[in-house]
């Protein structure tokens, strides 16, 4: 009776032991499962992250522009100063002013020197002939942005200039039809490519 009574006792030991290590079991595999979950999510999420980066940020079409030579001299210079001929217009290097000129949609005109600075920090810089259409003007609005300055130009050789840093892309506006996708293409390659990596203008003139 004892020994019956003993096997029991021993049978329910067991089970619950079992029953402890099928519960550990789960237990171990629902943590697995979650971490598992929780890492699919995370590249999920990433995985969109990059998707949309690229999409909106990255080339789309072709680079337009071309490399302008720096020119050696990248000192500031007070204003009113005798300024050497530049090697592109509109310039994209050399001499310039130590204010920078605020970023946006400009309706007024503005000494290069000023915005030369601003390449020097990475901004872009769409320059128009004040002879353009008003709708152009209008449109080349959409553009303005932290590391964007837009301004009329009378010395511009062509409607529409876009210059950064060292690079140059010039072009007169055929039909109407602002290439938009050529402007932003720009932006999106030569933004933030200037010597200093400084934010958008928001001080200046």
């Amino acid at each position: 009776m004892e020994e019956q009574a003993y096997q029991s006792k021993k049978e329910a030991r067991e089970t619950r032991r079992e029953e402890e290590r099928e519960a550990l079991r789960r237990k171990i595999f629902t943590r697995k499962v979650k971490k598992y979950a929780i890492a699919a999510i995370i590249l999920a999420v990433l995985g969109y992250g990059a998707y949309f980066l690229f999409k909106n940020f990255a080339p789309d079409g072709e680079d337009f522009s071309v490399e302008i030579p720096l020119m050696d001299e990248k000192s500031h210079v007070a204003v009113g100063s005798l300024l050497p001929e530049y090697n592109s217009n509109p310039p994209t290097s050399g001499p310039h002013y130590s204010q920078t000129a605020r970023s946006g949609f400009r309706s007024e005109t503005i000494p290069d020197q000023h915005i030369i600075h601003n390449l020097e920090h990475g901004d872009v810089w769409i320059s128009f002939h004040p002879g353009v259409s008003e709708e152009i003007k209008k449109e080349l609005k959409q553009f303005a942005a932290a590391k964007v300055i837009i301004t009329p130009r009378d010395a511009n050789d062509t409607d529409i200039a876009l210059a950064s840093w060292g690079r140059l892309d010039k072009f007169n506006i055929e039909n109407g039809d602002l290439p938009v996708k050529r402007i932003r293409n720009f932006i999106k390659l030569h933004s933030n490519q200037g010597p200093e990596k400084i934010p958008g203008a928001s001080g200046g003139i």
